[in-house]
């Protein structure tokens, strides 16, 4: 957990360097990363809604960086702009005014051709923000309270980092906040999990091994309307889930695998280890899977329901194909301009975006990303989305072949942000485009 240089009334500030270190991610063997503070994965942010958080960046590296801070409702200038990097030997201050609900948030590495290869070697840190209605909530706390950040990686003959962009085939290790398939001691007691997809290209459909259920409680952007009881859940890259899993009735020295059931190679299947220690179950009795919802509708700040169909002032189409010839990513069939605007909306606007996958016939998966705002997915191929993948989203998987209408309102800042495609080898060969907020004329 990263500690706060100093505070005041309403802001905490912190000082973050992001320089290359080493890390035994192998038994007896040193790794060479990148790291935000000689961390790997980097520290852990905890902050407040309507407390302000201000860090300055210092980049101690030989090539550019650029901070962005993902699903968070932040000024352009603070946004970590792929074109908007720090130089070496400079820092740049983020303020993050922290005006949204409660959630999961990661920050990463952005620096457009660079973004891909910076991540992979380690750039990303999580960032967990509470608000009322989360202390309100019966929620285990605590050691109980688990972060899980999970990546793909390869490493060689001398325990380095390969990358090669694209090369999903051929990374055939789990990390798991830094470890290869690790374990972890939890006791008999119910346990809040944060999951987070830091991967450039894995994908995840997560399971237990005894067969037990998880409860979500959370995606990208926050809390649910209401749980969701599920035997499955789905993790792409750049996504989060918030599960409730209990351990209460398995027996004392017995161990539950988390696994990846779409796992490329058996080698990948097993993610971590849960070995189940002493412990009572000491639980609040509302904490049960399944249970009530967690939350009524009447908790301020809760989500909204749909805008008004009245409200939706235009429709887009986006389409994510690779060009079979030069090999490049591209929406719309053009690649990343910085001088290019592809969407111009008025503040406090509701629009449907309609994304595509064009790649059905390489079977080609992609993610789009919007920077800015917690989406809606409407639907996915005609037919709704079920409620855990409905709202709030920042980040919606595209099967090859998909097309998924999502409905964003832009009602909070001015100025330019990106959107792209979150397999970051996809983003850093120039899956990405610019929106622009500008005042309601």
């Amino acid at each position: 957990m990263l500690k706060p240089t100093r505070r005041t009334g309403d802001t905490d500030f912190y000082d973050m360097r992001i320089a290359e270190s080493w890390h035994e991610i192998l038994p007896g063997v040193r790794t060479r990363t990148l790291t935000f503070n000689g961390g790997f994965p980097g520290p852990t942010v905890h902050a407040r809604r309507g407390r302000a958080v201000v860090v300055r960046q210092f980049n101690g590296m030989g090539s550019p960086a650029t901070v962005h801070l993902h699903g968070a409702n932040v000024p352009a200038s603070s946004d970590g702009h792929p074109m908007d990097p720090i130089a070496p030997g400079q820092s740049r201050v983020y303020r993050y005014p922290n005006d949204q609900p409660a959630a999961t948030l990661w920050y990463h590495d952005h620096t457009h051709h660079l973004e891909g290869e910076q991540v992979y070697r380690g750039l990303s840190g999580a960032y967990l923000l509470s608000d009322p209605v989360d202390a309100r909530l019966p929620l285990p706390g605590g050691e109980f309270d688990v972060l899980l950040m999970f990546r793909d990686a390869k490493l060689d003959g001398e325990g380095q980092l390969v990358f090669v962009p694209d090369d999903f085939m051929n990374r055939p290790t789990i990390l798991v906040n830094g470890r290869p398939q690790p374990y972890f001691e939890v006791k008999r007691r119910l346990y809040r999990l944060r999951l987070i997809n830091v991967s450039n290209l894995e994908v995840f459909k997560f399971r237990l091994s005894n067969g037990a259920r998880f409860l979500q409680i959370a995606s990208d952007g926050g809390f649910l309307r209401e749980p969701a009881v599920r035997q499955e859940i789905d993790l792409w890259p750049a996504e989060r889930a918030e599960v409730l899993v209990d351990f209460r009735s398995v027996p004392a020295g017995t161990s539950v695998e988390l696994q990846n059931v779409v796992a490329l190679s058996e080698n990948k299947r097993d993610i971590i280890q849960f070995r189940v220690g002493g412990g009572g179950p000491g639980d609040k009795p509302e904490l049960t899977i399944p249970g009530r919802p967690l939350v009524q509708t009447e908790i301020p700040g809760w989500p909204s329901r749909n805008p008004a169909p009245e409200r939706v002032s235009k429709t887009r189409r986006f389409i994510l194909r690779i060009d079979p010839v030069t090999g490049e990513f591209l929406i719309n069939d053009r690649g990343f301009d910085p001088n290019r605007v592809d969407a111009t909306i008025q503040h406090g606007s509701t629009e449907i975006w309609e994304l595509v996958n064009g790649d059905g016939a390489f079977g080609i998966p992609h993610t789009m990303h919007l920077h800015l705002v917690q989406f809606r997915v409407l639907d996915r191929n005609g037919k709704p989305e079920p409620g855990h993948d409905t709202y709030p989203k920042d980040t919606v998987r595209l099967n090859p072949g998909d097309v998924v209408r999502i409905q964003a309102t832009f009602d909070t800042q001015i100025g330019r942000y990106p959107f792209h495609c979150h397999f970051l080898d996809h983003a850093m060969h120039s899956m990405m485009g610019q929106f622009e907020v500008v005042p309601r004329r």
